[in-house]
């Protein structure tokens, strides 16, 4: 894998989305239905715009000589050449926040050489509300903008023990019965409305923890898992036998629960159980 390369081309990609989102600057345009994707959801005018971006490039490395597969969410699994390394997209994350102008939201891309998120080895994740890069290697660490991330960060809580800052992606109908659990657990909680980036803010200590309330699909997630665990943070998909075992694929297979201690991970995969 020359990460590099890949990593060049990603970057290009978003170059290329950022020149999209100019383009169709309104949420009329952007949010122009053109049909479902193969994850399921309705897919519009940027997503499908997005995609076309990064798969401009997936081309070119093919042509260039690289062999893999891509997983998309909106054009499911694209086969160039090989499956032994897996190319994970999610084009914009965030899409809601995208088509209505709410400045959060990414381009998730990831590259494994397994079909579990655990078998993810570079994860690249692009802000186009804050222009901020994540991205980390198996192995080498993460960086935001090209800085490494400090593993040693920890996490802050009150006199009273409950956590200071929790990122949470949830729909309104899974809130109810975890409600009293969270009072007792959190002290603020933040919903941002881009899985891979509230995951991104665990990396960098900014929160304190991350779960979603519902089960979530590996595309959303894969690269941010990633800058998670080189970030010194830990991740888990409560439910599953193997907690990184979730399959890159499109269906939801799991919630996902990310904090810097095992401790608060234990708390945090309890409450987002299902």
């Amino acid at each position: 894998m020359d990460s590099e390369a890949l990593l060049r081309a990603f970057r290009a990609a978003a170059v290329d989305i950022r020149t999209v989102l100019g383009a169709h600057p309104t949420t009329r345009e952007r949010a122009q239905p053109v049909g479902l994707g193969e994850g399921g959801d309705q897919t519009v005018m940027i997503d499908q715009a997005a995609e076309a971006a990064v798969f401009t490039h997936l081309d070119r490395l093919h042509a260039a000589g690289h062999r893999f597969c891509a997983v998309s969410e909106e054009r499911g699994v694209v086969d160039y050449g090989s499956s032994d390394l897996r190319v994970v997209i999610d084009p914009i994350d965030g899409s809601v926040n995208a088509k209505r102008g709410l400045p959060f939201y990414a381009v998730s891309i990831a590259v494994a050489d397994g079909p579990t998120v655990g078998d993810v080895r570079l994860g690249f994740v692009y802000d186009f509300g804050s222009d901020e890069e994540w991205a980390a290697e198996h192995g080498a660490g993460a960086t935001l903008d090209g800085e490494l991330l400090d593993p040693g960060l920890g996490e802050r809580r009150l006199p009273d023990g409950r956590i200071e800052a929790l990122a949470i992606e949830l729909d309104t109908r899974s809130v109810g019965p975890k409600l009293e659990p969270l009072m007792a657990a959190t002290y603020r909680v933040r919903v941002l409305g881009s899985m891979a980036l509230a995951l991104c803010q665990v990396a960098a200590a900014r929160v304190d923890g991350m779960i979603t309330l519902r089960r979530t699909r590996s595309v959303d997630v894969a690269a941010a898992a990633l800058i998670v665990r080189e970030g010194g943070g830990l991740v888990r998909f409560p439910g599953l036998e193997d907690p990184l075992g979730a399959p890159l694929d499109l269906e939801p297979h799991a919630p996902v629960a990310a904090a810097r201690t095992e401790a608060t991970l234990d708390e945090l995969a309890a409450i987002a159980a299902e």
